[in-house]
């Protein structure tokens, strides 16, 4: 492998592995994250949960959340399997990719090297969105498992712990989002390390606009204002 593919693949790996850090560090002090943000949302929709005596439309809410997730562990399972199938296809496969120009490898070695990457961050997201899913089947029973009737001081109680369990949650759905962005750019390497190298910078690039700069970050963080200064 030349140096400047060893240098492509490390930086895609740092930025897959630091990427979370990252922006755990950019939401200190206040500053706008939708991650961030809507964690402050989420708690306040527990909050307004435990208070209804008539929670129909939560646990709708919710199996939204849990149906987005499967389909989207659905998809993340089929295009393991697309990748896998090319990963072993063997000589076949190496043949055939190699005859296209666009397509930058040196050996069947290398080949495989750049397909197991594709299909470990498609595996990295499948895990995400499977513990998603659990977690927010215990959050439906969470919710079914909230007395009706609850006095102010005891919903105060009960609204924190079902949105403990919701937001990380969601979070690993988010994770799983996340991990199409890093498989795209980890299948650009096939184009060659500058193609990787562009296509990493620029899934980071895109993460972090969307997480800060969009017009919904931005929305999202004026609604957590607002929910902030009812108190």
């Amino acid at each position: 492998m030349a140096a400047l593919d060893i240098a492509a693949l490390g930086l895609f790996l740092a930025c897959w592995f630091a990427y979370q850090p990252l922006l755990t560090l950019l939401s200190r002090g206040g500053r706008a994250v939708i991650n961030t943000d809507m964690t402050v949302i989420r708690a306040a929709w527990m909050r307004n949960m435990v208070g209804r005596e008539n929670r129909f439309m939560d646990g709708q809410l919710l199996g939204h959340a849990l149906n987005s997730a499967s389909f989207f562990a659905s998809s993340n399972l089929i295009l393991i399997a697309a990748a896998a199938g090319a990963l072993f296809g063997g000589d076949a496969t190496f043949r055939s990719v190699s005859t296209l120009e666009v397509i930058r490898t040196s050996s069947r070695a290398f080949f495989e090297l750049q397909l197991a990457l594709v299909l470990a961050t498609l595996a990295r997201g499948l895990l995400d969105f499977i513990w998603s899913i659990r977690q927010m089947n215990y959050c439906i029973a969470a919710v079914g498992a909230v007395p009706e009737g609850l006095l102010p001081e005891e919903a105060d109680a009960y609204g924190p712990v079902v949105a403990r369990m919701l937001n990380p949650a969601l979070s690993s759905f988010n994770a799983g989002v996340r991990g199409y962005y890093f498989a795209l750019a980890a299948a650009a390497w096939l184009f060659g390390p500058y193609a990787f190298m562009a296509a990493t910078l620029g899934a980071v690039g895109l993460l972090l606009w969307r997480q800060r700069r969009s017009p919904a970050a931005a929305a999202i963080g004026d609604l957590r204002r607002l929910l902030e200064s009812r108190g």
